[in-house]
């Protein structure tokens, strides 16, 4: 009997300790790989001391970017939102499957003949994709017609942006987003105001007027495809400086309303506008009757045929330099835009669907183990993508023995370099002289996210991966200050 009671006592004990792990709810100890070193104990203090994350996530993982052994992990495998940081495995897919000298093209046709300098038929605008085009290329275009001596289009300008799917917003954009220049949509055919290239964009700017009279509203560029309302009030110089900028769904009427102090400086918003095919169209009709070619009909929407003649074409820049505006300044069009392209290029289909069906195999067959990852987009302003710490070194590590490789780290922002195609996201961040030049790196925010992914060099002339994805934090803006103390850690 008592044999038996211990033996009773013995299994329970063993089943009270299988059961244990079921009811531990903190995060697991962060681990450290290098053998005596402080490493774990300088972030960990990070990790218990910064209020800001309190009741938040933080996944980190830092690599040797020489043979890509884990030197510290927290919670690296735990799948985290990495905002735009997914733009790294955006970039490398399409860089993969692209190529860096990869071009979009631009093409227009007609369905008419030309007789004494008369287009007798409609001229047609075909965008294949180009994220990068200026109302100067159009004015190029523009150029190139007149000299095959046309002077007048008895037709009408006709988009075709049929190159991708007529879907215009990834699957999470949230409707209070679709104004913003980072929430623009995405189409085949359609043009950037300025060299940030936001696609599908107009700049608002705003001047004060007289005190008590409106602001003074301009455009870039100077375009009839929105219609400002303007329902602002200049103020005297001790007056709140408020404004609002709204673009009506469905329409292209931006409401600008608050007040501006009379000594303010010009205000400037980027506004997206609905229908960016058509936009495009009317910025090409704009630049032929600057150059002397009259349009007779209006613009609408329509479809280029192979029984046409191809009159023009117009070639982007090589990938590897529009990599430079959507890793630099966090392009979220430009990511969307590549997603789609990489499903046309193999599938015949410019889709979401395709496109990240193409980019996981892609960063499957470089040694992503995409398992791991939630894709929903390819810029990462989805609170649904999904991404685990160690999976973001692994592809940082896997990269530099790419061919595409150079293309893709000169992308990156660098930290404290002022010139915005330089230093990006990062040129008002760890501006300290001593780390000058030593980082390059990817970053991300969300609503409650923050993240920074990239290569480090230390004092000592080793070179470091690392990976910070915060969660869940009350101020986001709070998190990047964490970010950079561990920067700090392994930079010194």
């Amino acid at each position: 009997m008592k044999q038996k009671t211990t033996a009773i006592t013995i299994f329970s004990l063993v089943i009270m300790l299988a059961i244990i792990p079921f009811f531990h709810t903190e995060e697991p100890p962060a681990s450290a790989v290098e053998p005596g070193g402080d490493l774990a104990e300088k972030i960990s203090n990070i990790l218990t001391s910064e209020p800001v994350l309190d009741g938040a996530l933080a996944g980190i993982s830092i690599r040797s970017a020489e043979d890509g052994v884990l030197l510290y992990e927290h919670i690296g495998d735990t799948r985290l939102q990495p905002a735009s940081v997914l733009k790294l495995f955006t970039a490398a897919a399409a860089l993969s499957v692209l190529g860096d000298e990869y071009r979009f093209t631009t093409e227009v046709w007609s369905d008419g003949k030309i007789d004494g300098g008369t287009l007798a038929g409609d001229l047609f605008l075909k965008g294949m994709g180009d994220p990068t085009l200026l109302p100067a290329d159009f004015d190029e275009m523009a150029k190139k017609l007149k000299s095959k001596g046309i002077k007048k289009i008895t037709g009408a300008i006709v988009t075709d942006d049929r190159w991708y799917d007529n879907v215009r917003y990834s699957e999470d954009l949230t409707w209070n987003d679709e104004h913003q220049y980072f929430g623009a949509q995405v189409s085949a055919l359609t043009a950037s105001p300025n060299q940030d290239f936001d696609a599908g964009t107009v700049i608002v700017n705003i001047l004060p007027g007289k005190i008590g009279k409106a602001a003074n509203i301009s455009l870039e560029p100077e375009t009839d495809y929105v219609n400002i309302i303007n329902e602002t009030k200049t103020v005297d110089s001790e007056g709140e400086h408020d404004l609002i900028i709204e673009r009506e769904h469905g329409s292209n009427s931006i409401l600008v309303s608050g007040t501006i102090p009379v000594n303010a400086h010009n205000a400037r918003e980027w506004v997206a506008v609905w229908e960016p095919s058509l936009f495009a169209g009317s910025l090409f009709k704009k630049s032929l009757e600057e150059h002397g070619i009259k349009v007779v009909g209006k613009i609408k929407t329509g479809a280029a045929t192979g029984t046409m003649t191809n009159l023009i074409s117009h070639k982007s820049m090589p990938l590897a330099d529009l990599m430079i505006p959507f890793m630099k300044l966090s392009n979220n069009g430009h990511a969307e835009v590549l997603v789609k392209e990489m499903g046309k290029v193999i599938h015949g289909k410019g889709s979401w669907d395709d496109g990240l069906e193409v980019m996981g195999a892609e960063l499957g067959s470089i040694g992503i183990d995409t398992n791991r990852l939630v894709l929903r987009d390819g810029s990462g302003i989805s609170h649904a993508n999904l991404v685990p710490a160690n999976e973001i070194t692994k592809l940082l590590f896997l990269a530099q023995s790419e061919k595409w490789f150079p293309a893709f780290k000169r992308s990156l922002p660098v930290a404290g370099e002022k010139d915005r195609m330089i230093g990006g996201t990062l040129r008002n961040r760890l501006k300290e002289e001593d780390l000058k030049h030593r980082l390059s790196a990817k970053t991300g925010t969300l609503t409650g996210v923050s993240t920074l992914a990239g290569y480090v060099k230390t004092s000592s002339g080793e070179n470091l991966i690392f990976s910070v994805l915060l969660n869940n934090l009350l101020d986001d803006r709070e998190g990047r200050k964490v970010e950079d103390r561990i920067v700090r850690i392994l930079a010194r």
